[in-house]
């Protein structure tokens, strides 16, 4: 009998424990995940002028420029004195998405768990892999961010799956020391678990092709298309990748290069 009562107690004690380190490891990821928040918050009010706003541009006048330099609201020197990997800042108007991009030459996924300082971090930042290059002059270009619970890093592209949201917000904007690029929000949907780059060759038109008529045809239920939005040989697209809500694959936001603006 003391034996059974002595084997209760363990069993006890180590649930006891079990259940304490694992509300100990959950403050300790809350905490790091706020401190993340904080960081990248306190960063872009001090790097991203606040009087520069972006247009909401019209579908009708999109392309044109009205004059010879758009505004640039991105202190790059700063950024780039903090990390030479930063080389642009992606802006998502009606979302949270107002963050460095960033591309590691020492290790792919580096930033999947790193602060653009370089620290561990669960939120990990907003980066494009070695397969890409950094002028945005790719015919696809990948960026990737996490899904975070708390509406930071990548998480509010799930807005998009609202036909009605997706239907009022058409632009996201990428700058870069000299440049201000606007993509017109082509798609938006529930794809597979395939890295893109590795899985197409680009370089061929004719996969090329396939993959644009995929974006403008997505074999998924949860999409939503533009179909005033001409897609060519000649477009450029940026891929912005997240997590899914639920289940396995990827939620992608897709825009084509619609303006390149030099900026001052």
């Amino acid at each position: 009998m003391k034996k059974n009562n002595k084997l209760f107690i363990i069993i006890i004690v180590v649930f006891a424990l079990v259940f304490l380190g694992a509300c100990g490891y959950l403050v300790y990821k809350n905490f790091i995940i706020k401190s993340a928040e904080d960081a990248y918050n306190k960063l872009a009010s001090s790097v991203v002028s606040q009087e520069t706003t972006v247009p909401t541009l019209s579908f009708e006048n999109e392309n044109k420029i009205d004059k010879e330099y758009a505004d640039n609201p991105v202190d790059f020197d700063t950024l780039i004195e903090d990390n030479e990997d930063i080389y642009s800042w992606i802006y998502v108007p009606d979302t949270n998405i107002d963050y460095p991009v960033v591309q590691s030459h020492v290790d792919d996924n580096y930033y999947l768990d790193h602060d653009i300082y370089g620290n561990y971090s669960f939120p990990g930042a907003i980066y494009s892999q070695v397969c890409n290059s950094t002028d945005w002059n790719d015919r696809v270009t990948v960026l990737y961010g996490h899904n975070m619970l708390n509406g930071s890093m990548f998480a509010n592209l799930h807005y998009f799956e609202d036909r009605d949201y997706f239907d009022e917000n058409r632009h996201f904007y990428i700058f870069t020391p000299t440049r201000k690029l606007t993509y017109d929000i082509v798609a938006a949907f529930v794809y597979d678990d395939r890295h893109i780059m590795n899985s197409f060759d680009f370089k061929d038109d004719k996969v090329f092709k396939e993959f644009l008529d995929s974006v403008k045809n997505p074999r998924s239920i949860y999409s939503n298309v533009r179909e005033d939005i001409e897609l060519n040989l000649n477009s450029k697209l940026v891929v912005l990748s997240t997590c899914v809500n639920y289940g396995e694959g990827r939620y992608l936001v897709i825009g084509v290069q619609a303006n390149d603006e030099p900026t001052e």
